[in-house]
């Protein structure tokens, strides 16, 4: 099964605080007092996410930084992107 393609844009949901901690990212949601972590990986995404707001340039961002095959890595982050707005972590932005 795979993942939809994500949003064009997404933006952190306002009641969400990303930390970073050796390598790896703790992100809580204060309105749910829930709390997630990512691997090295999905915390880059997720800054390049914070940061461009744009899933397409972070693909770009990723396949410059790591080598990975585009279908894989539009996959895995489409994955991300589902998941994060589920938990409400990002929001689709206008």
């Amino acid at each position: 099964m795979s993942a939809a393609a994500p949003p064009r844009r997404v933006a952190v949901a306002p009641d969400v605080v990303f930390r970073p901690v050796a390598g790896e990212a703790v992100i809580l949601d204060l309105a749910s007092q829930r709390y997630f972590s990512l691997d090295e990986t999905g915390t880059r995404m997720w800054q390049l996410l914070a940061d461009t707001g744009d899933p397409a340039q972070v693909v770009e961002a990723l396949l410059a930084e790591y080598e990975v095959e585009r279908a894989v890595l539009e996959r895995d982050l489409a994955a991300l992107v589902a998941t994060l707005l589920e938990e409400g972590l990002l929001r689709v932005a206008e």
